[in-house]
């Protein structure tokens, strides 16, 4: 038979069968980059990401921060000296969120127990479905989750983690909405009734996604009246329950708030249990930023109520620091919703003649098939500082923001837009050509520029990160929020030194 190749193939033949025979990654030169590149997270991120005398953030306009990272991606690849370079760029340019005066988002800070787990969790690479590929971490989750239930205050229960608190979020309303009517999996929503959330007026815009993701449409997720403290309204439930009833809906779940993004407030859960038992709806509580109060005796009564919920979801990577991501979402069912709702039986992962027990196979409780572990950081941290250690962390940090709001009423030219009653401290900063002059016609629209400029001014330089918005009839005030375990009494008097320094020639 003749060649079927041309004659220069023949000597490539031999070649292409060597290289089946060797791995496509020099591992000698990947652990060596892999060390160098620690050398510089270590140097870079942890050492001058937390250092005070460093910046923030090194800002830069998008235009030049492309050609200075040279995000240009090419047919070969670089050498090691430049992709080193690379690593240190991008530790370079990004937000050290660890530094002790980034007070921009709901996480913040470092814990190296923690750290130490997301570093152990990258280079497992596991993903967590079953119990044949992930036995430690199938183990292990059910653990942290049965610790977090117990704190709650339910000896039996349910839970996953899930990718951030707006997902634990979509859990539960999927969940209820299962509960309610469960041929929903099958059937869709093709003939479905009208269904109705309730959420407060200040509750997490992920409320709203999730009604849009489940087809249950954002018009119908009702907004309940909140007090002067932002905390849910329990009469105005009532009510708007009783009036979405009249108008032939079917409401079926109340979605309270422990933490709400803003102003920190906590819904009166007690009073908001009563109205759900009374109408027959599951009551979910988004405790997300707030949930870790329950660590402390001091402050857990902030929570007072939670175990009547159906749900909770909890951030454990906000105000204990563990890292993102870490969502947990808790369930007091114990008749297997999770798996119920969300199961597909695939059968090349969820073989039932497995020779060990099947119940440890937790990916069909999951919407995900892929999923991280994002267990072992948080179990790492638990069991290094103990429940009391958090308790410690979550008292000082209220401590912390005791102070801060302390120094506020004392110093001319600050004022807060209520006493608070978490960690997040909101409050105006009056520059001293706008003292005196609230009676102007301008006087609002003129305070409103003052954070957005103060913001700006702060990022340029890098000395902090503050975030600010309006609310309501508000206008623009900053929201500090102040939990980071890396924080000290002197952070707290350097934040408003700065923002008068920033602030008083405007």
């Amino acid at each position: 038979m003749a060649n079927m190749f041309p004659d220069s193939f023949e000597g490539q033949e031999s070649r292409i069968l060597r290289d089946l025979n060797e791995p496509l990654v020099d591992h000698a030169e990947g652990q060596l980059f892999l060390n160098d590149a620690f050398k510089i997270i270590m140097e870079e991120v942890l050492c001058k990401g937390t250092d005070i005398k460093q910046k923030v953030c090194e800002w830069k306009e998008p235009e030049e921060l492309s050609l200075l990272l040279d995000l240009e991606l090419r047919a070969t690849g670089e050498p090691r000296e430049r992709l080193l370079q690379r690593v240190k760029d991008v530790a370079k340019y990004s937000i050290k969120t660890s530094h002790p005066r980034f007070f921009n988002q709901l996480f913040a800070g470092v814990d190296y127990h923690a750290l130490a787990g997301r570093f152990l969790t990258e280079a497992l690479n596991t993903n967590l479905y079953t119990y044949e590929v992930a036995p430690v971490f199938v183990l292990m989750e059910n653990e942290v989750l049965r610790g977090m239930r117990q704190l709650v205050g339910w000896t039996e229960g349910d839970g996953i983690f899930c990718p951030g608190g707006s997902v634990s979020n979509m859990y539960a309303m999927n969940l209820a909405r299962y509960q309610l009517l469960p041929d929903v999996k099958r059937q869709g929503l093709f003939g479905l009734p009208r269904l109705n959330v309730f959420t407060s007026s200040e509750s997490h815009y992920s409320v709203k996604k999730a009604a849009a993701f489940l087809g249950i449409g954002t018009d119908n997720v009702i907004f309940v009246k909140v007090d002067d403290g932002g905390r849910m309204d329990p009469v105005d439930l009532d009510e708007k329950i009783k009036l979405a009833k009249s108008q032939g809906a079917v409401p079926f779940l109340v979605s309270c708030t422990c933490g709400t993004t803003v102003r920190g407030a906590f819904d009166p859960l007690d009073l908001i249990a009563d109205v759900c038992e009374k109408h027959k709806l599951w009551m979910h509580v988004d405790a997300a930023w707030g949930g870790s109060v329950l660590f402390s005796k001091q402050h857990a009564h902030l929570m007072q109520g939670v175990n009547r919920a159906n749900s909770v979801a909890w951030n454990p990577h906000k105000m204990l620091a563990t890292g993102l991501q870490c969502s947990a979402l808790l369930l007091q069912d114990t008749m297997n919703l999770l798996r119920n709702c969300h199961s597909a039986n695939a059968t090349y992962l969820f073989q039932q003649d497995k020779f060990y027990d099947v119940k440890f196979d937790v990916g069909d409780k999951s919407v995900q098939c892929s999923r991280k572990v994002d267990c072992l950081k948080f179990w790492l941290m638990w069991k290094a500082v103990g429940s009391n250690g958090f308790a410690d962390r979550v008292d000082k940090a209220f401590s912390h923001a005791g102070y801060l709001v302390d120094q506020i009423k004392k110093r001319e030219g600050f004022c807060l837009l209520q006493e608070p009653d978490f960690v997040n401290i909101c409050f105006w900063f009056i520059p001293p050509s706008l003292r005196g002059k609230e009676g102007n016609a301008d006087y609002q629209d003129r305070l409103a520029k003052v954070a957005p400029v103060i913001k700006e001014r702060m990022m340029k330089q890098g000395t902090m990160m503050v975030g600010y918005q309006p609310l309501g009839n508000k206008v623009n005030f900053f929201r500090l929020v102040v939990f980071s375990p890396v924080l000290s009494q002197k952070d707290m008097d350097f934040v408003i030194d700065e923002i008068e320094r920033l602030g008083n020639d405007l």
